[in-house]
């Protein structure tokens, strides 16, 4: 693969578990929001989706592990909407691969970190 491998998978995955029905957002990671100005949290519009993915290279080299932080809407099994976002993003993360000549094993890891109900400000 050439250059920015990871942010190629960062916005494949992304993409695969936005699409899941039941998944209202990707939960951005922490170190995001240290980085804002106190009291405020960083804008929406300046967030992508991709901070809610972490895309690593297995450390032989020998694959990539995908963790995925999920924010569900309330109505749908949490545990079936993270399998569904498990098995879109594994196979989606996969295809790229295979399309980049750079097959190589995936594992995906789905971590549920917030259910909104129709009563949460989001």
């Amino acid at each position: 693969m050439t250059a920015g491998p990871a942010s190629t998978l960062l916005a494949v995955a992304a993409e695969a578990a936005l699409a899941v029905p039941g998944v209202a957002d990707l939960h951005h990671r922490l170190p995001r929001r240290l980085a804002a100005p106190a009291g405020r949290n960083p804008a929406p519009d300046r967030t992508s989706p991709e901070s809610g993915i972490r895309a690593d290279r297995a450390p032989d080299g020998s694959g990539w592990h995908i963790e995925v932080r999920c924010v569900l809407d309330e109505g749908r099994r949490a545990m079936d909407t993270a399998q569904d976002v498990h098995d879109r993003v594994r196979a989606a993360v996969i295809s790229r691969l295979t399309a980049l000549d750079a097959a190589v094993p995936v594992t995906v890891q789905v971590t549920v970190t917030r259910i909104i109900t129709r009563h949460d400000p989001a």
